[in-house]
């Protein structure tokens, strides 16, 4: 029975979610399993992997085949390089030792990989918040600055019409002073004769 390391979907449409199983090569996708290895989400940012390590080298070491998306987690999550390293052991190339060793170096090097990734990714992210900050402040204060010509206009015009209707009431007080003045200097009437 030739067995399989591959993936049953699972999840709604349009929300795809996996399990890594152990099948039959010859059973339909989504049936029968001999073992479930663990899950694989690809809707998170980073996908989310969850496997049984020591199930899933097992399976590997008795000849269970990865179909090709199986092989890449498993390569993610360091199945693989475990069993590649293991292979060294049979032959005498490596000892027991030298395989944990490079195996734990292997997995210190992944894990400041990620942490790497996650700090530039946080620092982007804060760099594009204080970029919006600032477009939203240079933005600001253009319209501060559209406002106060608005309002500079506006009080010159203001200003301009107080003017206009002082001079208008200067004008208006001048003519009646000077209609009042006229009538008590009045020419007098020649007299009759």
């Amino acid at each position: 029975m030739p067995t399989r390391i591959r993936l049953q979907r699972k999840g709604k449409k349009g929300q795809p979610f996996y399990h890594l199983v152990v099948a039959d090569g010859r059973a339909p996708r989504d049936g029968k399993f001999i073992e479930r290895l663990g899950t694989y989400n690809p809707m998170t940012h980073p996908a989310t992997i969850e496997i049984n390590f020591d199930r899933a080298l097992y399976w590997v070491q008795v000849g269970a085949q990865p179909s090709d998306t199986a092989r890449s987690i498993l390569s993610n999550q360091g199945v693989m390089l475990k069993h590649h390293l293991i292979k060294g052991i049979a032959k005498g190339a490596l000892t027991q030792e030298q395989v944990e060793e490079k195996y734990n170096a292997w997995l210190e090097e992944k894990k400041t990989k990620l942490e790497k990734i996650s700090k530039e990714k946080e620092l982007t992210n804060k760099e594009l918040h204080r970029k919006r900050l600032e477009e939203e402040r240079k933005v600001k204060e253009a319209r501060e600055q559209e406002l106060a010509k608005k309002h500079a206009k506006e009080s010159l015009k203001a200003e301009a019409a107080e003017e206009v209707n002082a001079q208008e009431a200067a004008q208006e007080a001048t003519q009646e002073a000077a209609e009042t003045e006229a009538p008590a200097q009045e020419t007098p009437e020649p007299a009759e004769e």
